[in-house]
C-alpha cells in the first residue's frame, strides 16, 4: 500500500493540476503533506510498535492509511486533498517501520540479509505495478480511483495479517515521546514551507524569512532536546556507531537525489514528452523490474563481500543514471532516450538497497530493531521531503529565467508575454491563450517545453552530484567489514 501510494500519486500530478486547477506549489504539497507527517512521525511509528506490539501498531496504521485514501478519493479541492494526504502520511507512519522491524525479528541473523532483499524485491514490484495501474485508471477512469485502490488493499492486508503475523514487543517502556515528533513535524514544516514558498516570491520575502528561521531554530531546539530527554523518539546514542551514521547519512543523499529528480520526471513525461499516464507510468518499469529481479541476490552481498563495495558501486552507477537523463530531447524515442537511465538508475539502486538497509539494521541492536528501522526510513522520508522542496525551487528559478529569455526572443506582445510569465508557477501547464493564432500558440508552446526542459536537466545534475557524494559517504564512514550489535544496554 505505502509504496505504491508512493509512486501512483505522482502519475496523477497534472491530473490534479487540469481537474483541480492547481499550482506547481499545489501539486507539491500534495506530495510534502504526505511526506512531512510520514517523515516526522516515523520514529514514533517505530516506538509504539516496540513498546506495545509491531503487528498492532502496524495494522493501526493500515487502518489510517485506507480512510485517509477514501478521503483523498472524495477531496473537492485541492486544499481538502493535501489535508487528507497528511492524515495518509499519519497512518503510513504507522505501518511502515513496523513491517520492517517485523521482519527483522522474524529472521536469524544468517538469513536476515536475504529476508530483507525479497522485502525489498516486493516493495519494488509494487512500485513497479503504481504508476502503470494509476495512468490506467487515470485515463479511463479518474484520478481519484487512484486513492480508492486502497481500500480494498488493506482489508486484504489487514486479514493476512491476523493470520500469519505473530505479535512482538519489546516492552522496555511506556513512554513516547509525541515533544519530539511535535518538534520535528513544526521544524520540518516550517524548512519545507519556507522553501515552497520562495520559487514564488523569493529569499527576500519577510514570510519566507521567518519560516526558514524559525524551521532551523525548531529543529536546533529538537536535537537539544532529544539529547536531554530519558526516552527520546531519537536516540542520539544510536549514532555513535559509526556505520549507524555513515549510512544513514548515505540514505539521506541517496534518497534525496531519488525522491527530488522522480517528482519532476512524470510531469515532464505527461506534459512536455506528451505520454499517455499509463505510458508513463511504464517508463519506470525497467528501473523497477532490475530491482526487483536482482533484489534476493543484493541481499546477499554483505555477507558475501561486506557492506563497503557494494555501497561504493551501486550509488555511482545510480550517479550514471541520473546523467544519462540529461540526454533525451523533446520527442525522443522512448528507448534510446528513457529506457538506458532507467536500467542504469535501476541497476545502481538494486545494488545499494538490500545491502544499506541490512548494513542499517545489523548495526543496532535487535531490541532497537523498530527505532533503527523508524531512524532510517525517516532519514530517508525526510531526504525526500527537503529535496522536493529545494528541487522545485531550482526548477522553477531555472523555467521562469529560461522561457524568460525565450519569450524575449519570439517578440511576442508584451500583454502576451506577460500573461504567460505570471503563470509561471504552473511550469509546463501554462494555459495558452486561446484568442492567439496557431503559429504563435505553438511557439509559445516550444517555449514553455524547452524551458521545462532546462530546468528537469539542473535537477538531474544535482540528483547525479547526491549520488556519487553518496559513494563518497560510504568509503570515509563505513567500516568493510562492521561488527554486529548483538547487544545494547543503552
Amino acid at each position: 500500500m505505502a509504496f505504491i501510494d508512493g509512486t501512483v500519486v505522482n502519475v496523477a500530478l497534472p491530473a490534479l493540476q487540469i481537474n483541480l486547477n492547481a499550482t506547481a506549489a499545489d501539486v507539491q504539497w500534495v506530495i510534502e503533506s504526505y511526506a512531512l507527517l510520514l517523515s516526522a512521525l516515523l520514529l514514533v511509528g517505530g516506538s509504539l510498535g516496540d513498546h506495545y506490539g509491531r503487528r498492532r501498531v502496524f495494522l493501526l496504521g493500515v487502518v489510517i492509511f485506507a480512510v485517509a485514501s477514501g478521503l483523498c478519493g472524495f477531496a473537492g479541492n485541492i486544499r481538502q486533498l493535501i489535508a487528507a494526504r497528511a492524515l495518509q502520511g499519519f497512518g503510513a507512519a504507522l505501518l511502515v517501520p513496523g513491517s520492517l522491524a517485523i521482519i527483522s525479528n522474524s529472521f536469524s541473523e544468517q538469513e536476515r540479509g536475504r529476508a530483507i532483499g525479497v522485502w525489498s524485491g516486493f516493495s519494488a514490484i509494487t512500485t513497479g505495478i503504481g504508476p502503470v495501474l494509476g495512468g490506467w485508471l487515470i485515463e479511463h477512469v479518474s484520478w481519484r480511483a487512484v486513492f480508492f485502490i486502497n481500500v480494498p488493499l488493506a482489508f486484504v492486508v489487514v486479514l493476512i495479517s491476523l493470520l500469519h503475523v505473530t505479535e512482538n514487543s519489546n516492552l522496555e517502556s511506556t513512554r513516547v515521546d509525541w515533544l519530539g515528533a511535535t518538534l520535528a513535524a513544526l521544524g520540518l514544516g516550517a524548512l519545507v514551507y519556507g522553501l515552497i514558498e520562495s520559487s514564488q516570491v523569493g529569499f527576500n520575502d519577510r514570510s519566507v524569512i521567518v519560516a526558514l528561521t524559525t524551521g532551523v531554530v525548531v529543529l536546533i531546539l529538537f536535537s537539544f532536546v532529544e539529547a536531554r530527554l530519558s526516552q527520546p523518539m531519537l536516540p542520539l546514542i544510536l549514532f555513535r556507531s559509526r556505520t549507524f551514521a555513515g549510512t544513514n547519512l548515505l540514505t539521506f543523499l541517496l534518497y534525496a537525489a531519488l525522491g527530488g529528480t522522480l517528482f519532476f520526471l512524470p510531469l515532464n513525461l505527461i506534459q512536455v514528452q506528451h505520454y499517455p499516464p499509463t505510458a508513463a507510468g511504464a517508463v519506470l518499469l525497467p528501473f523497477i523490474l532490475v530491482m526487483s529481479f536482482l533484489s534476493r541476490w543484493s541481499g546477499g552481498l554483505v555477507a558475501r563481500y561486506g557492506p563497503k563495495l557494494p555501497l561504493v558501486v551501486g550509488p555511482a552507477i545510480a550517479a550514471v543514471g541520473y546523467l544519462l537523463f540529461l540526454l533525451p530531447r523533446i520527442g525522443g524515442n522512448y528507448w534510446t532516450d528513457f529506457f538506458p537511465p532507467a536500467v542504469v538508475l535501476g541497476l545502481g539502486m538494486a545494488i545499494t538497497v538490500a545491502p544499506l538497509t541490512t548494513t542499517v539494521m545489523n548495526a543496532i541492536a535487535q531490541n532497537r530493531a523498530g527505532i533503527a528501522s523508524g531512524v532510517n526510513n525517516a532519514v530517508a522520508r525526510t531526504a525526500s521531503l527537503v529535496a522536493i522542496a529545494v528541487f522545485g525551487v531550482v526548477m522553477l528559478q531555472v523555467f521562469k529565467t529560461s522561457l524568460d529569455h525565450r519569450l524575449i526572443s519570439a517578440n511576442l506582445p508584451s500583454s502576451v508575454a506577460q500573461s504567460i510569465r505570471t503563470q509561471s508557477i504552473r511550469l509546463a501547464a501554462i494555459d495558452i491563450p486561446q484568442n492567439l493564432n496557431a503559429e504563435t500558440r505553438q511557439v509559445i508552446r516550444r517555449a514553455i517545453n524547452e524551458s521545462f526542459l532546462s530546468g528537469f536537466r539542473w535537477v538531474m545534475i544535482i540528483g547525479a552530484a547526491l549520488a556519487a557524494a553518496s559513494a563518497v559517504t560510504t568509503l570515509f564512514w563505513i567500516e568493510a567489514t562492521p561488527r554486529v550489535r548483538t547487544g545494547e544496554k543503552s
